[in-house]
């Protein structure tokens, strides 16, 4: 198993938003390469000694939350950690170690609000991206809490977890493009 540091490293020095929102399978192919065998040790729950600085929370929710979505795109273990990532993320804001990190860094603290279909977590995933100060990420918030007041999930989801898909649903999906909330 790789470090939180390696996580870290990997996610914030190497990489950057080109990368982790574009969906391009080379970056998914990097992840896997490097990180298949961290995930299934995270997923398991053995990096609980990461836990100790806020860097290593961090690297933690990113493993969960944004490695589990590249490393199993399309497919429902994309979104399995989503509760795990979430407890774990609500754990760190209450011992405020989103603002013991790099700013830059704190919004993904925060994305497993965005990726929960609960209105009550989306929003106070509104709440923690005002105080963020970042409209671009406040909008991608707004955007995903409108999805779920409107539906109660996630539609682009619905596929790929087996679920019926509304008429509503679908019109939404076709009007929306590449966007995916």
């Amino acid at each position: 198993m790789h470090s939180a540091e390696d996580v870290i490293h990997f996610w914030f020095q190497q990489h950057g938003p080109d990368d982790w929102f574009a969906g391009k399978p080379e970056f998914d192919a990097k992840i896997a390469e490097r990180f298949a065998e961290t995930h299934t040790h995270v997923a398991k729950g053995e990096a609980w000694e990461w836990r100790r600085t806020p860097a290593g929370r961090l690297a933690e929710i990113i493993v969960l939350d944004q490695f589990s979505r590249q490393l199993f795109r399309q497919s429902p273990r994309a979104f399995a950690q989503d509760g795990m990532a979430l407890v774990l993320a609500q754990e760190a804001i209450a011992d405020d170690a989103d603002h013991h990190v790099d700013a830059a860094w704190r919004g993904f603290f925060y994305l497993p609000y965005m990726h929960a279909e609960s209105l009550v977590i989306q929003r106070e995933g509104v709440r923690l991206y005002q105080g963020l100060g970042d409209a671009e990420q406040l909008d991608y918030m707004l955007k995903h809490l409108h999805a779920i007041e409107r539906f109660g999930r996630f539609p682009f989801r619905n596929a790929a977890l087996g679920r019926q898909s509304t008429a509503e649903e679908e019109a939404y999906m076709a009007d929306a493009g590449d966007r995916a909330f």
